[in-house]
């Protein structure tokens, strides 16, 4: 297997011929009932039922998606709200999206300078080397928050490196008033995320964090809701990985999103989360499946894979 994260993601997309990525945003409100009711994971004011549940739920949808896609996106937000059970149940689901040979993204967006940015890379990338914690590993990339620019940049960077993995920095969200303040411009008509991915961009053109494919190890996250304009960001920095949230429930189209891949269906990957995850409760899925989720989830995945290969071509 490679040891560079952008050709690790590149084989990945080819092997699986999809830029498609599924997010893991698990609310225990949302998972289906036959897990819900479980007597050892019925008590949404209990923790660690809560978290089993999450297990449960994504260590299951994990061997649905992992045949079909090349990568998964699990938001650390859902299982920090449960302290330290939630963060052992997160890189528990880390480890085994891995051992089902998907590339797997941490997004959580961390962002800081110095030291305190350096302690954030090796808590998030570097895989820990305490010897009670044998067999614990970090996801392959993670989402990094730019706005300190270069100073907040490079110790993810540097540690990704190290370890041959990647990050994704946050230049342009998709999110609808992301544009109030990442479109603002200055006197010259530069706006704010085209002078954050010009950063990133140089960092991410050095030599040394480019691998055999072309690509570097460090990329972006470029809203696939963005205005077109944003298209150019691929021209620009063609060695990027960018990757696009926004697909599906937030109303990006495929079409929206491929304009980020390169004529080789490279370079981006579109991730899809609430859309596929919680596909059991789309109508179009639960008449044909009935309560059988895991066939919902696979089936909107296959779907969503088909949409965007319609737009590609």
């Amino acid at each position: 297997m490679a040891n560079h994260f952008a050709d690790r993601i590149s084989e990945a997309v080819k092997k699986k011929s999809t830029p498609l990525i599924v997010g893991l945003d698990p609310v225990y409100g949302r998972l289906p009932e036959q897990i819900r009711t479980n007597r050892h994971m019925n008590d949404e004011t209990d923790a660690a039922a809560s978290v089993d549940a999450f297990f449960e739920f994504c260590t299951r949808t994990l061997k649905v998606v992992a045949p079909l896609v090349p990568a998964v996106k699990i938001n650390v937000a859902y299982f920090e709200r449960y302290l330290w059970d939630g963060m052992e149940t997160y890189y528990a689901i880390v480890s085994e999206a891995e051992a089902l040979g998907l590339e797997v993204i941490g997004d959580v967006k961390r962002g800081d300078i110095g030291h305190t940015a350096a302690a954030y890379a090796e808590a998030h990338l570097q895989n820990p080397e305490f010897l009670d914690m044998e067999g614990i590993i970090t996801p392959d990339a993670i989402t990094v928050n730019g706005f300190a620019g270069a100073d907040g940049i490079l110790p993810f960077a540097d540690v990704a490196n190290e370890q041959g993995k990647g990050i994704f920095v946050w230049v342009r969200a998709s999110n609808p008033s992301a544009g109030a303040i990442q479109d603002f411009a200055d006197a010259s008509g530069v706006k704010m995320y085209e002078k954050l991915a010009a950063a990133v961009g140089e960092i991410a053109n050095q030599s040394k964090r480019l691998g055999s494919s072309g690509y570097s190890n460090i990329g972006m996250v470029v809203g696939g809701t963005s205005p077109d304009m944003t298209t150019a960001l691929r021209r620009r920095y063609p060695k990027c990985w960018f990757l696009v949230p926004g697909f599906g429930s937030q109303g990006a189209t495929a079409a929206d999103c491929v304009r980020f891949c390169d004529q080789d269906g490279l370079g981006a990957l579109i991730n899809a989360s609430r859309s596929i995850l919680y596909a059991f409760d789309r109508p179009q899925y639960k008449e044909q499946f009935g309560d059988n989720w895991e066939k919902c989830i696979e089936q909107a995945t296959i779907d969503a894979k088909i949409e965007l290969a319609k737009a590609k071509n």
